[in-house]
């Protein structure tokens, strides 16, 4: 993993579904479904406080979960 990452994603993969830091080579780890990826990097992106971006099989952002510092806190 990589010095202080502002984001943590779940990516396609051709082995399964990957977990990539921002700034990151390689993915720190696969999993062979997106439910296990995300139930796995969840933890991990609360610890870091860093922002989830959970892919498609497109390969395009479909959600978005906050574990950091966000900058636009919903208003309650």
């Amino acid at each position: 993993m990589t010095k202080n990452p502002k984001n943590t994603h779940v990516v396609p993969h051709p082995s399964g579904w990957a977990v990539k830091q921002d700034g990151a080579q390689r993915a720190s780890s696969l999993y062979d479904t997106q439910k296990e990826a995300i139930q796995e990097v969840r933890q991990i992106s609360r610890q870091l406080g860093t922002e989830l971006k959970i892919h498609g099989k497109d390969g395009r952002i479909r959600e978005s979960d906050s574990h950091g510092n966000d900058p636009c806190p919903p208003k309650g």
